[in-house]
């Protein structure tokens, strides 16, 4: 694809970072800001929306997923459904990385699109072929508040 614009695809925990104000958010919000006014190209894949959908399912409720679901498709981001070539590349690309089918998907879209990949999930580190990243600070685990014992 030859653009003239940035392209940027996120992938799902970038919009779950922007959603729920994390580490980060601020970066997603100057991005989105750029995409309304033309500057830059954001896409997501079909299958980060049903990611988004049934992790808020798991955690929260239907309801709270359904308004995430409608405030993803109100911002400047296009979304990509499947096609034959996304899903042969999707496809490759689980083949030869151990990548969930999700994240397979939207490497696939960043090479398909020729965009930068933004997103918090050291997942996709070190696989091939390899991504032109935009690293959102990662989550730290939690420290274990109890102390060593001996």
């Amino acid at each position: 694809m030859n653009q003239d614009k940035e392209i940027y695809i996120f992938d799902t925990s970038a919009l779950l970072t922007y959603i729920e104000d994390e580490e980060g958010a601020s970066d997603i919000e100057d991005l989105l800001k750029k995409a309304e006014m033309g500057n830059v190209e954001i896409y997501i894949t079909f299958i980060s929306l049903t990611e988004v959908f049934y992790i808020t399912l798991q955690e929260r409720d239907e309801t709270e997923a359904l308004h995430r679901i409608n405030l993803i498709q109100s911002l400047a981001i296009k979304l990509i459904e499947s096609y034959e070539n996304l899903n042969l590349k999707a496809g490759k690309i689980k083949a030869a990385n151990r990548l969930s089918l999700a994240d397979s998907y939207i490497a696939a879209l960043c090479h398909e699109y020729e965009g930068k990949l933004v997103h918090k999930d050291p997942e996709f580190e070190g696989i091939s072929p390899a991504l032109t990243e935009y690293r959102l600070p990662y989550k730290t685990p939690a420290r274990f508040k109890g102390g060593l014992t001996s």
